[in-house]
């Protein structure tokens, strides 16, 4: 039987591990946490830090697995790539190419020297030297983000106005960041919605490119954790094409092949469009299930075998069935939890509902996307009724916590 190692035991691996099973793949999870549910649903678990790469190396040599990926586990992806580069496994593409899309400060320069749309942007280690380029040599523009360079999920990620709130900012971030580094970049001022959505390329060419709106909680603690997802997205036409046709450049001076990708991209009050981010990997929070609800488009099971080095079956570039939503369950305050309340005229609208807390259990303020408590989707008949619904989403659906 063939053996398919995922990287990380998020609930997010769950149906990664559902469609391994299902093209009859022996399924083995790996982490340093043995109580991650995907543990339960695996055939065999290995407690490992999956940001050792040598350790877990080993663990995947031993048990002479035939496919590696860290499906929506952003802590994985370069080991992933450097387990399957060492033992000659199907892969995206190199292990210096992911590790380029996996760093912040690497991705940024790399986009630069290749003239794509960039926001000028500095990794450090160093906080004073950090602080001394930020105070006197106009490297940046007020205001800026600043980030780890190696997490995601929006961890440890401030906006910063003021020069004297950037050191809080930088040691926020540097608490996040496995290498002990941060960079700060200039603050793009968005345009309408940004997108964070999954694509796939099948042996290099970009098959399947997707955009959505990207939707904020401005009362959470951490306002830039994704809070909601719709498709189509509003961006203009005329720069999804664009972005489509600058990821399919990445992808080309990159060497990478077969792989989803999880992309964020915004279009700026500047008139111009840029790539955030493009990780080789599903997203969290169920782009690729939603996606699938929406084209019908087997993301999942592809991310499976392009793992594996099984054939591509389905991918292409096909339109979404209607107007659709993602709700990401969250609490603005900790607290216990009571029940979730969705008002009675949306109820015709809902797809599904994934809750994944139960009645007493403590729930935690909304600061970054590992505290969601569960999903909904929805499905609209009109642009018109979607945004009427996400535009007012806290008249229509509650996390109650109890008094």
């Amino acid at each position: 039987m063939q053996k398919l190692m995922i990287l990380g035991g998020s609930r997010y691996a769950l149906p990664v591990i559902q469609a391994a099973h299902d093209l009859g793949i022996y399924v083995i999870t790996a982490d340093y946490l043995p109580d991650n549910i995907a543990h339960k649903y695996s055939d065999e678990y290995c407690n490992v830090s999956i940001v050792d790469q040598n350790a877990t190396l080993i663990i995947a040599q031993e048990k002479e697995i035939n496919g590696i990926t860290s499906f929506a586990c952003d802590p994985g992806v370069v080991t992933a790539a450097y387990i399957a580069e060492k033992m000659c496994l199907p892969s995206v593409g190199s292990y210096e190419s992911v590790s380029i899309l996996q760093n912040k400060g690497k991705f940024r320069e790399f986009l630069k020297q290749h003239n794509f749309n960039v926001p000028a942007a500095k990794s450090y280690t160093d906080i004073d030297k950090a602080i001394n380029d930020a105070y006197g040599n106009g490297v940046f523009r007020w205001p800026v983000i600043v980030k780890p360079v190696d997490s995601a999920g929006s961890k440890g990620v401030t906006r910063v106005d003021k020069l004297e709130d950037l050191k809080t900012a930088i040691t926020y971030a540097l608490s996040f960041s496995r290498s002990n580094e941060f960079i700060i970049e200039d603050f793009i001022q968005q345009k309408g919605f940004s997108s964070d959505t999954d694509s796939f390329s099948v042996d290099g060419e970009l098959k399947f490119v997707s955009f959505n709106s990207q939707r904020f909680d401005v009362n959470a603690e951490n306002p830039y954790t994704p809070a909601a997802f719709s498709w189509p997205s509003t961006m203009m036409n005329a720069h999804q094409k664009e972005l489509a046709s600058e990821l399919q450049r990445l992808i080309t001076l990159l060497g990478l092949k077969t792989s989803i990708y999880n992309i964020e991209t915004r279009e700026s009050v500047d008139g111009k469009a840029y790539i955030m981010e493009c990780s080789p990997r599903g997203g969290g929070n169920r782009l690729a299930e939603c996606l699938e609800y929406a084209t019908g488009i087997k993301l999942v099971e592809n991310s499976v075998r392009a793992a594996m080095g099984m054939p591509i079956i389905g991918i292409g570039q096909k339109p979404y069935n209607g107007w659709w939503a993602e709700v990401i369950l969250h609490s603005n305050h900790d607290g216990i939890f009571k029940e979730l309340w969705i008002h009675e005229s949306i109820q015709n609208y809902v797809i599904e509902k994934d809750l994944w807390v139960k009645p007493g259990v403590l729930v935690k303020s909304f600061t970054a996307a590992n505290w969601a408590v569960g999903t909904l989707i929805l499905k609209f008949d009109t642009e018109k009724q979607l945004e009427k619904i996400m535009g007012n989403i806290h008249n229509y659906v509650k996390v109650i916590l109890k008094e």
